[in-house]
Parts: C-alpha cells; sequence; structure tokens
C-alpha cells in the first residue's frame, strides 16, 4: 500500500522516467528553421551547450603547485567534459587574505586566464562567508567599525579589479547556517554588502548559495531568507543550492519539490556545488574507502538521476560539479576520474548523457519549401548547407531560431 501511494504521489509531481524526458523535450529544445534552396543537403552539428555543465577548478590550476603532467592531464579532462567553471578555493577571503594586508591575487588570476583563453564562464565563489570558524582570526579582531570599513574595502576592490571578469559571484556564503558578519553588525549588512559590490561593479550579479536545501531540511528557511532580503529591495541576481548534503543515493522528490518551491521566485537556479555520493556518504567520512564495481555502477545511475531531474527544471540554469579528479576533490569518490586519470563509470555515464543523449547532430534535405526544421537543444551549432557553414546560436530565451542561407 505504501508503495503504491508513493508512486501516485511521484507520478502527481511528474517524477516518472517519461514526464522527466517530456519536460526536457520541452524546456530544454526549440525549433531550428533552415532556410535554403528546395532539396538543399543541410548538416546540423551541435558544439556546445548553453545549459551549464560545469565544474569547480582546483587552486592548483592557477598557483602553478600541480605537477606539470597532472596539469596538463586536469586542463584537458576540464575542456572535455565541462563548459563553465567556479573557483573552489581561490576567491575566499581566508583564502586569498589569511593574514591583514597580504592578498593573493595570483591564483584568482591564474584561474581567470586561463578560463578566459577557454571561453569558459567563470563564477566567483565567495565574497564572503560568514561561518564562524572559516572568518580569519584578524577579522574577529577588528572593532565593529574597522571591520565595516574592511569590508566595505574588499567588496569594492574586488568588484573593481575583476569588472566583467567573473560571470556571477556568490555574496555571503551558507547564511542559513551561520552569519558572524550580520551577528556582528546587524540585519542591514547584507544589503550593504551589495551595495558596496555595484559600486565596484554595476553590472555584477550577485548570488545567494546555501547547502541542505535540495534535500528539503532548510528549504523553509532558506525560501524564508529570500523573501526578507527580496522585501529589503536586495537585487539578487538567482539562488545557488549545493548538491552534496545526500549520502550514496538522494531523494529524487525532495529534490523537485525543492526546485519547484524555489522556482516561485522567478530567478535563475544554479546547482553550485554537486558531488555524488555526497556528504552523508561513508565516502565522506573515510576518504580512503574505495568503491565497489557494484557501487561504481549504481553511483553513476544516481549521478544520471539527478542530472535528469535538474536539467528538466526550467527554473535551473546549470549544474557544477566540486570536483571531477581524485587528486583534488573533497570527496575523492565522487569523482569522474581516479588519482591516475583513469575514467570511472561515471565519466562515462555523464559523457553519454551530456554529448550523446543531449546532442543534436544530424543531416537531412530540405523540403520543397526549401526548409529543414528539427527540434535542437539549445546552444551553439555550425549548420552547413551544400557546404557553406554558418556558425550560429541558438538560445532558449529565443526560443525558435531562424537561420538563412542565401538562394544559388
Amino acid at each position: 500500500m505504501i508503495r503504491i501511494t508513493v508512486f501516485f504521489f511521484l507520478f502527481s509531481l511528474n517524477l516518472t522516467a517519461q514526464s522527466i524526458d517530456q519536460d526536457i523535450e520541452q524546456h530544454r529544445k526549440g525549433q531550428l528553421i533552415i532556410t535554403a534552396g528546395p532539396g538543399a543537403e543541410v548538416s546540423v552539428k551541435q558544439l556546445s551547450h548553453e545549459f551549464w555543465f560545469g565544474a569547480a577548478i582546483a587552486n592548483g590550476l592557477g598557483s602553478g603547485s600541480m605537477n606539470a603532467e597532472d596539469l596538463r592531464q586536469y586542463k584537458s579532462r576540464f575542456l572535455e567534459n565541462f563548459n563553465s567553471a567556479v573557483t573552489e578555493n581561490a576567491l575566499k577571503w581566508a583564502n586569498m587574505e589569511p593574514e591583514k594586508g597580504k592578498v593573493n591575487h595570483q591564483t584568482v588570476e591564474g584561474i581567470l586566464q586561463w578560463t578566459e583563453e577557454n571561453d569558459i564562464p567563470l563564477r566567483g565563489h565567495n565574497l564572503f562567508w560568514g561561518i564562524d570558524k572559516f572568518v580569519q582570526p584578524w577579522v574577529k579582531e577588528l572593532s565593529d567599525a574597522e571591520l565595516e570599513a574592511t569590508i566595505r574595502d574588499r567588496a569594492i576592490s574586488i568588484a573593481r579589479r575583476y569588472k566583467g571578469r567573473f560571470v556571477e559571484y556568490d555574496l555571503n556564503n551558507e547564511m542559513i547556517h551561520g552569519n558572524y558578519y550580520e551577528d556582528r553588525l546587524g540585519p542591514d549588512i547584507t544589503a550593504k554588502m551589495v551595495q558596496w559590490v555595484l559600486e565596484g561593479d554595476p553590472d555584477a550579479k550577485l548570488y545567494l548559495n546555501d547547502y541542505d536545501i535540495l534535500t528539503g531540511n532548510r528549504l523553509r528557511d532558506y525560501m524564508a531568507q529570500i523573501r526578507k532580503l527580496l522585501a529589503q529591495g536586495v537585487p539578487i541576481a538567482g539562488i545557488g543550492v549545493q548538491g552534496h548534503l545526500h549520502g550514496s543515493t538522494f531523494d529524487r522528490l525532495a529534490l523537485k519539490v525543492s526546485l519547484d518551491s524555489l522556482a516561485q521566485f522567478g530567478l535563475p537556479i544554479r546547482i553550485t556545488e554537486f558531488n555524488m555520493p555526497g556528504q552523508r556518504s561513508k565516502f565522506y567520512n573515510d576518504s580512503k574507502l574505495n568503491m565497489s564495481p557494484e557501487e561504481e555502477a549504481q553511483n553513476a545511475r544516481e549521478l544520471v538521476d539527478y542530472y535528469r531531474i535538474c536539467f528538466a527544471h526550467p527554473a535551473v540554469e546549470g549544474i557544477l560539479m566540486w570536483g571531477f579528479w581524485e587528486g583534488a576533490n573533497w570527496i575523492p569518490a565522487s569523482s569522474l576520474y581516479t588519482r591516475d586519470w583513469q575514467a570511472k563509470p561515471a565519466a562515462k555515464a555523464y559523457q553519454e548523457l551530456i554529448f550523446n543523449t543531449w546532442w543534436t547532430e544530424t543531416e537531412g534535405t530540405a523540403d520543397a519549401a526549401g526548409q529543414y526544421a528539427i527540434p535542437a537543444f539549445y546552444g551553439d551549432y555550425q549548420i552547413t548547407v551544400d557546404g557553406q557553414s554558418k556558425v550560429i546560436s541558438h538560445s532558449k530565451a529565443q526560443g525558435e531560431t531562424k537561420v538563412e542561407f542565401p538562394l544559388r
């Protein structure tokens, strides 16, 4: 009886495999209409996704501390798998300025240089982090007036220095779990942080970011915080939700309900920090544990299911893994690649999903009216008609893209 009830509940929330596929067709594809001469030979090749399939970039890439062979492999595998990125630790205040006045920009600059060279959009994680244990001792020693002035200086200086280079920032990380700055300076400090960042870069996009939301455990608290900040007039650009508070599996229903609930704010949602298995698994508690072949296969299935639910949701604009290589991942078992760069079953399942199942590549012949039309995943394409090629962008904002080739 319980199983029947659960089945009908999931069905009512459109969480069957068939309904997920239907949602993907509806929300992730639009008509690509190519106009050429009647009978023209048409080739359509997808070059990239518009949706963010990304990963965190470890400090070693930007600092030069990674050995040459691992760095080569790291860069190559990143470009093979991902189209977007986020700084894992490089931008965090405690990482940049562990001692007062000694600011390290080298690692951030190194990461930015590489992502810009490869046209990879980069998130800045994070400007502030008010969890008590992550606040530098020297910051805690400041008077209230000094603390506010120091926060202001960091917000303006970082935004001004990197103006136009970060696509978006996580403003003040994990505020529902701890907010040292608000505890010290009062409830309006978040609005002030936003004001100061925008003083340094008026076009900066600022996201919230928190954890245990997609499990449903802290969803209400997060939604209350979002409502409060919006009521204060804080210009929130998007909602970040971390995807690693599950165990070796995850609650499909909780994930769908959480995304549906957050979507009511009309803001873009990014899954900012994804690991499978997650922080509540045995593999987090013991990082030296290795998966059995059966666990590896199950992990690949869990990853695919998580991505499918998120990709099917119209409010979600991206998923970023919080590490993809065992040599630089806080939960090594959740990596796509082993320490010696062997692809794990999860890597193969991921690649099959992103670059095959969710990839448009086809060819055909224009009809008698000179048109060739197909539903295509949003992204960049190379369109070739009778040997003549164009590279175009097919975006979700447009929904439908028309490409015209001159008649010969």
